[in-house]
């Protein structure tokens, strides 16, 4: 299902040894790549624009952005809104939550430690520290956990629920919404690839845990 490969120290391509490398310097805040129509709270942003508590992200039809907030990195592909917010966590223990609201579009994500959560047209996904890539239509959601633990659950039925805990992209995941007798099924691994995972990571001065240069293996297929 996956493309890999096997490599030692001297085969690591350039590209990979710079992106590791930068976990050893500070990693930047804001925007760091757009392309087309991306808008932050509906001006135009530019490389260098903050994303804060509060801000809406959106791209139009050619929008591409990725950028980075705290220790957490994001791709936000075309025709996306992204809304962040935050709130009470809702295991009372007082602590705040960021919360990433999606109903319609595509985001990759790489997140570092604490709870956060996204919303999507049909799904609540609770998150602690991983990669998770998401895609939001009127019907249906799309869920990978890249790697790391989450728990899905339902917008319509707090009963439908999935704890999931994977290495490499082992349990994707539909979501859907009204209607439909089974709401939570199995879904193939698709629309994201491992070299954007690694320029996330790259960005907040981590790597994914699937590499190991000393003979771990990096796949680069798009799914």
């Amino acid at each position: 299902m996956l493309a890999g490969s096997v490599m030692g120290p001297s085969m690591v391509p350039t590209w990979l040894r710079d992106s590791l490398a930068m976990g050893k310097k500070d990693y930047p805040q804001g925007m760091q790549t757009i392309e087309g129509d991306v808008q932050v709270n509906g001006t135009r942003a530019e490389v260098g624009t903050l994303v804060n508590v509060g801000d809406v992200v959106t791209t139009g039809e050619d929008g591409y952005a990725v950028f980075v907030m705290q220790r957490s990195a994001y791709m936000v592909r075309e025709n996306s809104r992204v809304e962040l917010t935050a709130a009470v966590d809702d295991e009372n223990t007082g602590k705040m939550v960021l919360i990433l609201t999606m109903l319609h579009g595509s985001l990759l994500s790489v997140f570092g430690k604490g709870k956060r959560r996204i919303e999507t047209s049909t799904a609540v996904i609770g998150i602690r520290g991983t990669a998770l890539y998401v895609e939001s239509e009127a019907a249906r959601s799309y869920v990978c956990t890249c790697y790391g633990t989450v728990e899905i659950r339902s917008r319509f039925n707090r009963n439908v629920r999935e704890r999931v805990k994977t290495r490499y992209h082992d349990k994707p995941r539909w979501v859907y919404g009204k209607g439909v007798d089974v709401m939570l099924v199995e879904a193939p691994v698709i629309n994201h690839t491992d070299d954007e995972l690694i320029l996330l990571e790259s960005l907040v001065g981590r790597r994914p845990p699937f590499i190991n240069i000393f003979g771990g293996r990096v796949g680069s297929s798009t799914y």
